[in-house]
């Protein structure tokens, strides 16, 4: 196989960008950018998000069993930055973002247009990533969406053309 031809194959996958999150009962809790989630079930709803087996947020969803999908819309450039870096919590904020805790334990940005929060069914713990799968138990719209709702989420391509993930 090419290298390269296997990279640029893989990067024309298209990816929404999410702040993942999560908080143990203990109070541990943890933040970070994802790009890899598909819906994976209608009935019952499941998501699917794949995340590094070496992050903080691979170990607090681990401990907690629940994660949130904190929807980015196409403004939030920014805050998928800032997420990139480890999240720093101060009182009712991380990383400087206003936050509320949701019916799962998991923080829910407020700035954010919509949320998925999950309760862990099932992993898969391959390479360097885990395939962690999560039932939906509560989910939210914070903005009315007007046309695809699929159109208002910020995707990696709007963070530039030097930008990619995987491959």
């Amino acid at each position: 196989m090419d290298p390269n031809m296997k990279k640029t194959a893989l990067r024309m996958i298209p990816y929404g960008l999410f702040v993942l999150t999560s908080q143990t009962e203990q109070g541990k809790i943890s933040a970070a950018s994802v790009n890899w989630v598909t819906q994976a079930s209608f009935e019952p709803p499941l998501v699917a998000v794949c995340v590094r087996r070496d992050s903080f947020i691979h170990e607090v969803i681990s401990e907690s069993q629940v994660f949130a999908l904190n929807v980015l819309g196409k403004e939030q450039a920014g805050l998928a930055f800032t997420f990139f870096k480890p999240a720093v919590r101060e009182g009712n904020t991380l990383s400087g973002q206003p936050f509320q805790t949701g019916s799962t334990g998991a923080p829910l940005l407020e700035s954010c247009p919509a949320y998925v929060e999950c309760r862990l069914v099932g992993s898969l713990a391959q390479g360097d990533h885990s395939v962690f799968l999560g039932q939906v138990v509560d989910a939210g719209v914070r903005a009315e969406i007007t046309g695809r709702p699929d159109q208002a989420t910020l995707l990696l391509m709007d963070l530039g053309e030097k930008l990619f993930y995987g491959g």
